[in-house]
C-alpha cells in the first residue's frame, strides 16, 4: 500500500452516512439500518476492551467505517501527543477503517488538554508546523489522512492566508485529504463576515475526500457549532453548489448534541442523497 493511499475498502465510502452514536447502537445492532457508511469519534474506541468497541467491531463488517478523531491536536506547537498516536495506530490496525480524519486545530500544551478544537493563526510558520505534523502521522499509521476546517469565534491578526488557503498549501505539502465540513464554513462566514461560496472556492477539489454536515444554534449574532439540529437551508444550498462543482464526495450527517431518534438522522441523509442525486444529473 503507498504510504499516502487508503486501503481498497476505501472505495466503497459512498454516498451519505451517519455518525454512529451509543444511544442508536441496539437498533444498528438489531435491524441493520440502510445507510451506507459509519462515522465514530475514535477516542470513544480506544479501550482495550468494553461494550462500545464490542459494537464496532459487530457492525464493520456491515458499514464502511471512518474514523474521525478529535484530540490528536495537529496544530500544538510542541508536536502531536505520541500517546494518543499510538492509541490511534492501534484502532486504525484493529478496524481498519475505510477513513482517517483529524481537525486542523489545537487543543493541548505540554501536559493540559484543552478539550476544544482552538483556531490556529493561518501564518506560514504555522503552516510549517502543521505539515511536520500531519507527515509524522500519515507515516505512522501508513495512510493518506482527511483534515478538517473547524468552526472558530476568533481570527488572529497575524494570520498571512486565509483558512482554506492554509488548507491548500497543507494538502498539496503534505499529501493529506480535506475533510470539507460545508457547516463550518457557514459559521464561519457569519461570525467572521466573508461570503462563504466565494471561500469554498479556494478548495482544490481533487483534494476533497469527505463532507461533513450538520446543525448549528444561534447565540445572539454570533453561530455556535453545536451539532445538535437539523441542517440549515443556506447550509444545504452550499453543500449543492459544492457537489456540482466537485462531484461524488462521501458525505457525513453529524449529531453530536441533543441526539434524536436514529429516524431522524436517517431522514437527513435522505435529503443529502437526493441534493447529491439532483447536483450530479
Amino acid at each position: 500500500m503507498s504510504l499516502l493511499s487508503a486501503p481498497e475498502d476505501n472505495a466503497a465510502v459512498r454516498g451519505v452516512g451517519v455518525g454512529l452514536r451509543a444511544s442508536h447502537y441496539r437498533e444498528f445492532l438489531d435491524l441493520r439500518p440502510q445507510v451506507e457508511w459509519l462515522e465514530v469519534h475514535s477516542e470513544n474506541y480506544f479501550g482495550d476492551g468494553g461494550y462500545d468497541l464490542h459494537v464496532l467491531e459487530r457492525l464493520r463488517p456491515h458499514y464502511p467505517v471512518s474514523l474521525h478523531g478529535v484530540a490528536l491536536s495537529l496544530g500544538s506547537a510542541d508536536g502531536v501527543r505520541a500517546a494518543h498516536l499510538a492509541k490511534l495506530k492501534r484502532l486504525v490496525d484493529r478496524i481498519e477503517p475505510a477513513l482517517v480524519s483529524e481537525h486542523l486545530c489545537w487543543a493541548a500544551l505540554g501536559p493540559r488538554h484543552f478539550n476544544d478544537l482552538l483556531p490556529l493563526p493561518y501564518t506560514r510558520e504555522a503552516l510549517d508546523q502543521v505539515v511536520s505534523q500531519v507527515t509524522q502521522v500519515q507515516e505512522t499509521l501508513q495512510r493518506r489522512v482527511l483534515v478538517e476546517n473547524v468552526s472558530s469565534y476568533l481570527q488572529f491578526r497575524a494570520s498571512e492566508m486565509s483558512e482554506f488557503g492554509f488548507l491548500a498549501e497543507l494538502a498539496k505539502r503534505s499529501g493529506c485529504g480535506i475533510l470539507l465540513d460545508i457547516n463550518n464554513v457557514f459559521v464561519n462566514s457569519v461570525n467572521h463576515g466573508f461570503d462563504p461560496a466565494q471561500a469554498l472556492l479556494e478548495i482544490p477539489g481533487e483534494a476533497v475526500g469527505e463532507i461533513h454536515l450538520a446543525g448549528h444554534s444561534a447565540a445572539g449574532d454570533l453561530l455556535i457549532d453545536d451539532h445538535g439540529s437539523r441542517v440549515v437551508p443556506q447550509v444545504w444550498s452550499l453543500y449543492e453548489a459544492v457537489y456540482r462543482r466537485l462531484g461524488p464526495v462521501p458525505t457525513l450527517i453529524e449529531w453530536d448534541t441533543s441526539i434524536p431518534p436514529l429516524d431522524v438522522l436517517l431522514d437527513e441523509a435522505r435529503t443529502a442523497q437526493r441534493i447529491s442525486q439532483v447536483a450530479h444529473a
